[in-house]
């Protein structure tokens, strides 16, 4: 079994937002950056769980960007990923960045490819769909749980009201979301033997972006609070009536 996880870089969400270049590109000086949780939580967690119940598994990790996500690719190989592939690209096209994981996927022959339900920063949610096209294979999205039983995966998903459950012949995409697995952390060992496992660096393929970023905008700063006496409930009924627009 060979399972590729799809790992990319997001700020903490304690990092403070800001924007430059007339508010096209995410201002990253002073961030801490992090591996999008629903890659490393839920998709990354799975894939070695299911190396646990089969040993012969082996899970490569690939990022789409330049040198500065390294740091994020060696926790994951610390948490347990075996190798890893950085494609050397930077973009913020949902297809240029599917384009490139495809490449990697057709090339490496992998049995299942995770992903995490979406990016923190983008949350476009749109990269497994897109890859799964690419490779011309099912795509399974928002799951919460993945068993395998040979080359078949069933897989639960929320949907309105109640639970889904899929069946799908490998290959597969998934894109996985909470309640996929328990969050981990690296132990020491894993953090020393990540410094040697191998991180290979491919140049990217052709893809021509279909969409373009031509602006962020911050939501409205929050209204002050008003306080009002609890012998004046009058006056709370006129506000929520002609300012909040609740009734």
């Amino acid at each position: 079994m060979k399972i590729l996880v799809c790992i990319s870089k997001t700020p903490d969400t304690t990092a403070k937002i800001a924007f430059v270049d007339n508010n096209t590109k995410f201002a990253a000086d002073g961030v801490q950056w992090i591996i999008n949780p629903y890659d490393e939580w839920y998709a990354l967690v799975r894939a070695i769980e299911l190396k646990e119940k089969d040993p012969a598994t082996v899970i490569h990790l690939v990022n789409v960007g330049g040198a500065d996500t390294e740091p994020i690719i060696r926790k994951a190989l610390a948490l347990g990923g075996d190798e890893a592939i950085r494609v050397n690209f930077d973009s913020q096209d949902s297809f240029s960045i599917a384009s490139q994981i495809a490449a990697i996927a057709k090339d490496g022959a992998y049995d299942l490819i995770l992903t995490g339900k979406e990016t923190l920063d983008f949350n476009g949610a749109s990269i497994g769909g897109m890859l799964a096209e690419l490779l011309d294979i099912p795509f399974i999205s928002l799951a919460t749980k993945l068993d395998l039983n040979g080359t078949i995966a069933t897989v639960s998903r929320e949907i309105e009201g109640g639970e889904e459950v899929a069946e799908a012949a490998l290959p597969l995409v998934v894109s996985c979301q909470k309640g996929m697995a328990e969050q981990r952390i690296p132990n020491m060992k894993g953090i020393m033997g990540a410094r040697t496992k191998p991180l290979k660096v491919v140049e990217p393929v052709a893809a021509d972006p279909l969409t373009a970023i031509v602006g962020f905008e911050l939501p409205p700063a929050k209204a002050g609070v008003k306080l009002v006496s609890a012998d004046q409930p009058e006056e709370l009924v006129r506000l929520l009536h002609e300012e909040a627009k609740l009734f």
